[in-house]
């Protein structure tokens, strides 16, 4: 059967042939570049702090903003992926969102400062693009597990992020100029990226196996592109206000912790720029696997004991990622941080791997719009754990502490959500190729 125009039914991960292949690396490779314009400035953030004068709770603001905006734009582009294609959607973003992510370094003040990240914020809606085009691209029996390793190689863009970035700093740094230009100069180089990348994406990908939606003949165009309603339809399902809760506690945690994590181990650990950098990027560094193993398991468990089992697996993943935020919060050294954050990282990054081997199945009428609301649900988690870091009253610690009683709690609501009740039902396992067939 000739299934060049169809959904792919195995993910061979070192093979490029085909639309559906090209479209799952060009995918994941737009996300991951997204970090770098999203969270470049995280782990500069001690030298922007002493630039522009920053005190606590400005800093706490700037985590907000930057995550804040996200929750709107997610949403909107859920809706432009089910009626625009994902193609477009995308290619519009990284390029409109590259403007301020190369342009922020002519700010010098906080005010100016926190516009920017919020604008900047706006990119973190490229998730949504990413996951909605792997979940048209793969068959229903690998699309948890194509997902969930699209998102997490680009996830794994946030701890290279903390990594490469300082790198780039010293460059600039080496190169003679002062810390207050070098981190200015330093956000060009992944704007510039993000500009080139979107023409990228343009030509070389298409909306659908079968092309694009302003291409196919009434009779094959996808169905999410003429349905009404997806939003409406999505935002009736309580399973999906679950998934918001669960991507919340733990997409939300992620990208909050790739925010504080190198200023939390700098100032709490006494290490060096470099150091907490580093430490800070090992945490992202988990996303090469961690999330795609949560897909993984999830589509086996999926196979066994139906969306049922996917939701308890969900809530265990979540109850898991709770206990250790607790136990890393309470870490005396800086070897106990180091380990407990990597056991609450694998709870955290199967968690997400999990929820959006749920998220396709709940209304394939509408992939687009659930895949938003329940993405913004991330970065709802992840703006009200940002109001904990922002507060002078309790410490980061403490903050750690909170959230993961919080993320007990839902987890617990989500294991009593019945996922069972999906439109559509899975009948093979999901196969992921690591060598050419």
């Amino acid at each position: 059967m000739d299934m060049s125009n169809k959904p792919l039914q195995k993910l061979n991960i070192f093979s490029a042939k085909g639309v559906q292949m090209r479209t799952f690396h060009l995918t994941w490779m737009a996300f991951f570049l997204c970090f770098f314009g999203w969270f470049g400035l995280a782990p500069l953030m001690t030298v922007v702090k002493t630039d522009l004068g920053l005190t606590k709770g400005q800093i706490g603001n700037i985590i907000i903003a930057s995550v804040a905006a996200t929750v709107i734009a997610r949403i909107a582009v859920g809706k432009l992926c089910d009626s625009w294609g994902p193609r477009k959607t995308y290619t519009a973003l990284l390029g409109i969102c590259s403007i301020p992510v190369m342009t922020v370094g002519l700010v010098h003040s906080y005010e100016g400062f926190l516009l920017f990240r919020l604008a900047i914020g706006v990119i973190g809606a490229s998730f949504v693009v990413t996951q909605y085009h792997t979940s048209v691209m793969f068959d229903k029996k690998i699309v948890g597990t194509a997902n969930a390793v699209a998102g997490g190689w680009g996830n794994l863009g946030g701890g290279v992020t903390n990594m490469v970035m300082p790198l780039i700093f010293a460059g600039f740094i080496g190169a003679g100029y002062l810390p207050e230009s070098a981190w200015r100069l330093a956000m060009i180089i992944p704007g510039v990226a993000l500009l080139i990348f979107a023409f990228v994406y343009y030509f070389y990908t298409k909306d659908t196996p079968a092309g694009n939606f302003d291409e196919l003949p009434e009779s094959t165009q996808n169905s999410t592109a003429k349905v009404k309603g997806t939003m409406t339809m999505a935002m009736k399902d309580p399973r999906t206000w679950a998934l918001f809760l669960a991507y919340g506690a733990c997409f939300g945690i992620e990208i909050t912790f790739d925010n504080i994590a190198a200023l939390y181990f700098f100032e709490n650990f006494d290490t060096t720029l470099a150091v907490a950098g580093i430490l800070a990027g090992t945490f992202g560094f988990m996303n090469l696997f961690a999330r795609a193993l949560g897909g993984i398991v999830a589509d086996k468990v999926g196979l066994k004991y139906g969306m049922l089992g996917k939701g308890r697996l969900l809530a265990l993943l979540l109850a898991m990622e709770g206990i250790g935020i607790a136990l890393f919060a309470q870490s005396s050294t800086l070897t106990i941080a180091v380990i407990s954050m990597l056991c609450f990282a694998m709870f955290l990054k199967m968690a997400n791997g999990v929820t959006y081997a749920i998220v396709p199945f709940v209304n394939q009428k509408a992939i687009g719009s659930v895949s938003g609301i329940v993405g913004a649900g991330g970065n709802v988690g992840a703006v009200l754990a940002g109001f904990l870091f922002k507060s002078s009253s309790i410490s980061y610690s403490q903050a750690f502490v909170y959230i993961g009683v919080a993320i007990a709690c839902v987890a617990a609501v989500v294991a009593l959500v019945n996922f069972d009740k999906m439109r559509t039902t899975i009948t093979e396992p999901a196969t992921l190729e690591t060598a050419n067939s």
